[in-house]
């Protein structure tokens, strides 16, 4: 069984920082590609970032491009946010998740891809 826990999040004003973390444990981690997904109130899940198993490659969405980033350390089975240049639309549950298929080779963006999730943490940007 795959867990995942994240933490880092609270509340902060707009154009402030914050760093998620997610520590995951029952699986070889180096092996699986990482994602971030967000859902706010009223809205659907999206994806965020994601970061490929070597750590090598990542994606963002639009909305954070350029504010975010991915990052990961395979020693300590953890994935990291640093987020940026926050915003009151970056207000959302946070939630960690893991690929469901080892060494996938592309990035995947899609939450059916993922089939471990952590129970979410959530971030609070005020204007």
């Amino acid at each position: 069984q795959v867990q995942l826990v994240e933490s880092g999040g609270g509340s902060v004003q707009a154009g402030g920082s914050q760093r998620l973390s997610c520590v995951a444990s029952g699986r070889i981690f180096s092996r699986y590609t990482m994602g971030w997904f967000r859902q706010a109130p009223g809205k659907e899940r999206e994806f965020v970032s994601a970061i490929h198993w070597n750590g090598r490659v990542t994606a963002y969405a639009d909305s954070v491009k350029g504010r975010f980033s991915i990052a990961r350390d395979n020693s300590k089975n953890t994935v990291y946010l640093q987020m940026n240049s926050l915003k009151p639309e970056d207000t959302a549950v946070y939630y960690c998740a893991a690929d469901a298929i080892p060494g996938r080779l592309a990035l995947a963006r899609g939450a059916g891809s993922y089939d471990y999730w952590g129970q979410g943490t959530q971030v609070t940007v005020s204007s």
